[in-house]
């Protein structure tokens, strides 16, 4: 039997298993899967068919499951089975469930059969490395020459999805969600959509290679591509822990479409705020606007009336992309308003955020205008005292006391397990971002921006022994002000809260973002440059 008809066997196999499950009892949760997802009874049963079949026709598979995760059977090759994919369609009667089965070496990239099935149309699509994708013995083939006036993309917009998902699904002409990876991947593969756009804004809610083993080389075969958000090329290990947004796509237009990069050269709306403060700030906007000739440009009241323009309150500002003359704290404060791509002028100090020196303004806005340029997106933390979200923070956030030289006495809890117990002038909790910043100067580590951690540190802590604590960006953290005397929350140094004491203020993700423009995305030469040297 060739590895096909076996994989064609095992399929055979769940479908007769399941269609024995009585209704009402597909959904009967049976505990938690490998994947730390909850395990419904059709997952179980067509899992346990798997492996029963593997077991009795001593078939010579390693086995990669979403329920048992990793069964080592001494084989040099893994099956990566995701039993049913698309439960909750199941259990609810939606007819886009299937069994994805794909057999490679450790990765995606080696994966060279695959199997997929529709468990209630029957349609199966096979592949085999080099050889093409099939759909009931019938080639598959990606759309071509599509027009992207005209897309029709599926897109996950389920709870966690990324906002860019929404805004997304309202540019193109038409979009689904169908909640099945598999399927919604193979609908790319046979010409039906031109995209597959995974983007989730909690790594916990990404893609498992589970999900899309199989469809991953149906796509491929069929002639289509796949790429991570950042336009790399798509491959992920045969491991559980490891989670990933992507878009899989027919053809690479379509891919610039999603990712606005066919935009890029087209005309913006600029927006230009300053830290009137700084000595020639006039001078330095008037070459920024110089630059922008021909551009529309919208002015933040202080500098209008500076130049005896008009202006607009800052966080009535609608641009596509914000410009700061200043240093951090300009980004920092414009930010707090304003959540459109900003790129920073350093004209401060150390300016560690800014990415153009003044000197290079025409030739960092020639760059800007022509779409030369990264965007990377940050990940802010938002305070909630007392049921109320009080700010987002790029940096960090920072719980101090509201009395000069008067420490306080602190309890941090990360996700309510009790962290560390101190008394301290405070606390800080920062981002990667903020890493570079307040928290440094405390001796915390510095963070690359691609780390999803936010770093706890106390602030001239009484205790030797307290040391900062890196945390997942998803955590919970929770100070707690134990004495009945008064703190201050300050968020990034630009806004401040009152806490009263024996009260508590709970930090975690915020669901917003900040949006840098980069021309230069070498973060460790940023960080030699920018801070060894630094006074």
């Amino acid at each position: 039997m060739t590895l096909m008809e076996t994989l064609r066997a095992i399929a055979d196999a769940v479908e007769d298993a399941i269609s024995k499950i009585p209704d009402g009892e597909r959904g009967s949760p049976l505990g938690m899967g490998a994947d730390g997802t909850t395990t419904s009874q059709i997952d179980k049963i067509a899992e346990n068919t798997v492996l029963d079949y593997i077991v009795r026709n001593n078939v010579p598979l390693n086995i990669l499951s979403e329920e048992i995760g990793f069964v080592d059977n001494g084989a040099s090759e893994t099956l990566v089975l995701d039993p049913i994919d698309g439960t909750s369609n199941a259990i609810a009667g939606v007819p886009m469930f299937t069994i994805s089965m794909a057999v490679g070496k450790d990765r995606l990239s080696n994966i060279h059969t695959a199997l997929l099935r529709n468990l209630v149309t029957e349609d199966e699509m096979v592949a085999e490395k080099g050889k093409g994708a099939f759909k009931n013995g019938v080639p598959m083939h990606v759309a071509s020459n599509v027009d992207v006036r005209e897309l029709c993309l599926l897109i996950y917009l389920g709870k966690s999805a990324h906002p860019d998902s929404f805004a997304l699904a309202k540019r193109v002409s038409s979009s689904r969600s169908y909640g099945c990876a598999s399927l919604e991947m193979e609908l790319v593969a046979e010409g039906k959509a031109e995209a597959y756009y995974m983007n989730s804004e909690k790594y916990s809610r990404e893609i498992r290679v589970v999900d899309i083993a199989a469809s991953y080389l149906l796509l491929k075969e069929a002639g289509g591509e796949i790429l991570d958000l950042e336009g790399k090329p798509f491959d992920m290990p045969f491991d559980l822990e490891i989670r990933s947004n992507f878009i899989a796509f027919c053809e690479r237009k379509v891919y610039d479409f999603i990712m606005k990069k066919e935009s890029r050269t087209e005309k913006h709306v600029y927006g230009i705020c300053a830290n009137m403060n700084i000595s020639n700030v006039v001078d330095y906007a008037n070459r920024v606007i110089k630059a922008l000739s021909g551009q529309e440009i919208v002015l933040e009241e202080d500098i209008a009336k500076a130049l005896n323009r008009p202006g607009t309150p800052l966080g009535d500002m609608e641009v596509d992309i914000m410009i700061t003359i200043g240093g951090d704290g300009t980004i920092l404060r414009t930010l707090m308003k304003n959540d459109a791509p900003l790129v920073g002028i350093n004209a401060g100090g150390v300016g560690f955020l800014a990415d153009v020196d003044v000197e290079d303004i025409e030739e960092g806005i020639k760059r800007l205008v022509s779409g030369d340029y990264t965007i990377e997106e940050r990940t802010r933390v938002v305070a909630r005292c007392n049921s109320e979200d009080l700010a987002d923070a790029v940096n960090e956030v920072v719980v101090h006391t509201d009395t000069i030289a008067k420490i306080r006495h602190f309890k941090v809890y990360v996700d309510d397990h009790l962290m560390t117990e101190v008394r301290a002038d405070g606390i800080i909790v920062s981002t990667p971002t903020g890493s570079t910043c307040y928290a440094m100067s405390l001796g915390a580590p510095i963070i690359d921006p691609k780390v999803n951690g936010m770093v706890i540190v106390p602030m001239a802590a009484y205790k030797f022994a307290s040391r900062p604590f890196v945390v997942p960006i998803g955590a919970k953290v929770t100070i707690e002000s134990i004495t009945d005397r008064g703190c201050l929350i300050v968020a990034d140094g630009q806004e401040e809260f009152p806490m009263e004491g024996k009260s508590s203020v709970t930090i975690m993700a915020s669901g917003r973002k900040s949006r840098f423009i980069m021309f230069n995305t070498d973060f460790y030469r940023r960080v030699r440059e920018k801070l060894v040297n630094a006074i």
